[in-house]
């Protein structure tokens, strides 16, 4: 399963780890990404979503209890 949200289609970004000599080695940032449960369409389904997403359906009042 790819690292990305179910609904905002957000990844991870990767760039290059930077040391006092400035020596670069490839790193990646990943996405905070958490199960959560959701009404879609009338019937709960479990999706992987950013936690910036979460807090908007959290406002939104979209999460299933």
């Amino acid at each position: 399963m790819a690292r990305k949200c179910a609904i905002t289609g957000k990844g991870a970004l990767s760039g290059n780890k930077r040391s006092h000599a400035l020596n670069a080695t490839r790193r990646k940032w990943n996405v905070n990404l958490q199960k959560v449960r959701i009404v879609v369409d009338g019937e709960v389904k479990t999706l992987r979503v950013t936690t910036r997403t979460l807090k908007t359906l959290k406002r939104k009042g979209q999460i299933a209890q």
